[in-house]
């Protein structure tokens, strides 16, 4: 397995360009560009459909041919407005021309060519606050399962508040065992406000097989192949992350680590 922790490869352009090749697994990609005023931004879908996620910035967009107009709205992740993102199916192209500094996140999977192009949010996405305590935190859904924009991806961002957890109690989705667990192959796009902060991402198996604890920074990325996955922000830092999951079934189900389920339990009222 290839290292877990991806740094960018730079401040402009295409700074991250993850595929299932050079992570080593079979389904998800995602690539990051960060565009300046006028630059732009184009592929070819392939064999992949893609959610186009405009983190910051607005761009005008087409898919396929047509014009999408406008994608994006808030200038600063940390606004925490929903995201207005752009669903492309496999065998397709797209274009992205940036009208102000843009930071746009394209997250792929196997796609079967099952659904239209079209946008996503940012109507009908709003902050959900998931936990309590020290693992309180806000999601934006935007094509989790029950949203039926896609083939294969889930895609998803969390704001995790300053000395918070997220991903916790520690859980891991690495068999596929429908109903009971499913194999998602995950990745986490990493922001902090300040932006000088940093955060903690623990990867590991119950048999110690993996156990990679990372320090990760403004605009990293990192891989979750197996294990469980907590991620935590230390006090004066507000975490997000971007996370982009897909494998044979597009459904999340997952189970906790034993050693912390008992968290889980009580939190709902099950001890």
């Amino acid at each position: 397995m290839a290292g877990l922790l991806r740094k960018p490869l730079g401040v402009a352009g295409k700074v991250h360009d993850v595929t299932p090749q050079s992570a080593g697994w079979s389904y998800v990609g995602f690539a990051l560009w960060r565009l300046g005023p006028g630059e732009a931004a184009a592929e070819a879908t392939g064999g992949q459909e893609a959610i186009l996620v405009m983190i910051e910035g607005r761009a005008m967009v087409s898919a396929g041919g047509v014009e999408y107009g406008r994608l994006g709205e808030r200038m600063d992740v940390f606004e925490k407005t929903p995201p207005h993102s752009l669903y492309v199916p496999a065998a397709s192209h797209w274009e992205a021309v940036a009208e102000t500094a843009c930071t746009l996140a394209v997250c792929t999977a196997p796609g079967r060519g099952g659904h239209a192009a079209q946008r996503i949010g940012p109507a009908g996405i709003s902050l959900v606050q998931r936990g309590q305590g020290a693992n309180t935190r806000f999601i934006h859904n935007i094509a989790m399962e029950n949203e039926d924009y896609a083939d294969s991806l889930l895609v998803t961002e969390v704001y995790t508040p300053q000395g918070n957890w997220s991903s916790w109690p520690a859980h891991r989705h690495d068999e596929d065992d429908w109903p009971n667990m499913t194999y998602l192959e995950e990745t986490y796009y990493f922001r902090f406000n300040p932006p000088q902060g940093f955060g903690l991402h623990r990867v590991y198996t119950e048999d110690g097989s993996l156990d990679e604890a990372m320090v990760v920074k403004n605009h990293d990325v990192t891989l979750v192949p197996r294990g469980h996955h907590p991620a935590g922000a230390p006090y004066g830092y507000e975490m997000y992350y971007l996370n982009v999951m897909a494998g044979p079934i597009r459904k999340w189900r997952f189970r906790n680590d034993p050693d912390h389920d008992w968290i889980w339990r009580r939190d709902q009222g099950l001890a």
